[in-house]
């Protein structure tokens, strides 16, 4: 016996009609009679398992909705979207393009999750973030705020994405790393451990940065008076990025030199340099126990 059918209650939505479900039985927390939400046909939301479309929620085009899975609110699932498993979808957001929301994961607020994204286990995105191309959450990990997570980019463990940041690229979050405000994590940059980025930083290249102090900013100097990250990286040396420029620290030299030459610039650039050499070359010393 089908667990729904489409009434005669019709919208239109992006050009296409659709088509308000009644629940023909009892299952789940769905009682015989209840409304649903809206869908385009049946092959929009399994009439197998409890998976329900409730609220004014809208799911069309190729998208699915199957197994346990829960969409309500204002949500609009299309493309060829699936939310599968035990995922609840909640909010007035958007799951489109070929994203996938299953296992235990939650999608809530007005958060939007695109292209090929995915977003699994015990995963939350929420606020306005937005996590699309290829990237993918889980673990219990946490995308919130207007976060971004995008390009090949992973987040997962107990992470933590919020604020303003952005984690794009190949870059790797995981453990019970937290990037905030208007952070940047790119390349093939790993945040880690119980670091936390926050502020201006930008994280890039093949950073290593596995607790707070594996990283520094300075802000206000040079003629353009950017915000100069420092950071760990895989090989042990010290990465630079500082507008467009991104090297290590011996190439940050020479670009200084090269471009200021010997004005009250270049000598600040340089001591900054010094400066960052023995913060970092210290901490390897604590470390191992000297």
């Amino acid at each position: 016996m089908k667990k729904y059918e489409l009434t005669s209650d019709v919208i239109e939505a992006n050009g296409r009609k659709l088509f308000r479900i009644r629940a023909l039985r009892d299952f789940a927390d769905v009682k015989a009679g209840d409304l649903g939400g809206y869908i385009e046909k049946e092959e929009n939301l399994s009439q197998d398992e409890d998976c329900w479309v409730g609220g004014e929620a809208k799911v069309s085009e190729e998208a699915r909705v199957s197994e346990n899975a829960y969409v309500c609110r204002k949500f609009q699932i299309h493309g060829r979207a699936r939310v599968s498993g035990n995922a609840e979808v909640s909010g007035t957001g958007i799951v489109g393009g070929n994203a996938c929301v299953e296992g235990e994961a939650r999608v809530r607020g007005n958060a939007c999750v695109g292209g090929e994204a995915r977003v699994r286990g015990n995963a939350c995105v929420g606020g306005t973030a937005m996590v699309y191309e290829i990237a993918c959450v889980e673990g219990t990990a946490t995308v919130s705020g207007n976060a971004v997570v995008c390009g090949g980019a992973y987040v997962s463990g107990n992470a933590v994405v919020c604020g303003e940041a952005c984690v794009r690229g190949n870059a790797v979050i995981y453990g019970e790393a937290r990037v905030s405000g208007d952070a940047v994590v790119c390349g093939g940059a790993c945040v880690r451990g119980n670091a936390c980025v926050s502020g201006n930083a930008v994280v890039s290249g093949d950073a290593q940065v596995s607790q707070s102090a594996d990283y520094a900013i300075m802000g206000g100097f040079g003629s353009k008076h950017w915000t100069i990250t420092f950071y760990r990286q895989k090989r042990r040396t010290i990465g630079v990025q500082c507008g467009c420029f991104n090297g290590n620290l011996m190439e940050f030299r020479k670009r200084v030199k090269k471009v200021y030459g010997d004005t009250k610039f270049a000598k600040e650039y340089l001591m900054i340099a010094d400066l960052m050499e023995l913060h970092f070359a210290n901490r390897s010393k604590d470390e191992n126990g000297e």
